[in-house]
């Protein structure tokens, strides 16, 4: 298999230690090679923020008055179109904003490390980035099962058990 080419612009407004670019990069490029419709890489934005913007974000987006652990923004509503920024030659997938506080919190009350739900938080919001979602049970199987076999990939266990 071969390692889509990404770009990430990783973007720090907390305090919190987030991963690195190359991390980030390997994690999002293991995501883009498993799906069979992909794309072939791409750019994303991956801002880290304190619990206030990220509760913000979430009012304003999703209308839930709290913190989350991660939203998506698609550069596109179509996952299909392509949109490709001045000066690059990959499609830009969107922006992901993660709030470490959350991920972290959600870490130790799920019992998982640190870095292994950090990953599942960034598969999940590029998933969310390329159109799929989890609204109806079909959906939600399909991508638990994408997440699990890239985690996987990644050595991370199955996030599910």
């Amino acid at each position: 298999m071969t390692t889509p080419p990404v770009v990430i612009d990783r973007q720090r407004a907390c305090e919190q230690r987030c991963p690195s670019r190359q991390t980030l990069g390997a994690w999002v490029s293991s995501t883009l090679a498993a799906l069979p419709d992909g794309p072939e890489g791409g750019e994303v934005t991956i801002r880290y923020v304190e619990p206030e913007e990220s509760r913000s974000l979430n009012a304003q987006f999703r209308g839930k008055d709290r913190p989350t652990n991660v939203l998506s923004f698609p550069a596109s509503e179509d996952p299909a179109a392509v949109t490709v920024l001045p000066g690059s030659t990959l499609p830009y997938l969107g922006d992901l904003v993660i709030c470490p506080e959350v991920v972290e919190r959600e870490a130790a009350e799920q019992g998982k490390s640190r870095r292994a739900h950090h990953a599942h938080m960034v598969v999940h919001g590029i998933l969310h980035l390329l159109g799929y979602d989890h609204l109806t049970p079909d959906e939600a199987e399909q991508m638990e099962l994408i997440e699990i076999r890239v985690l996987s990939s990644l050595n991370y266990p199955d996030p599910y058990t």
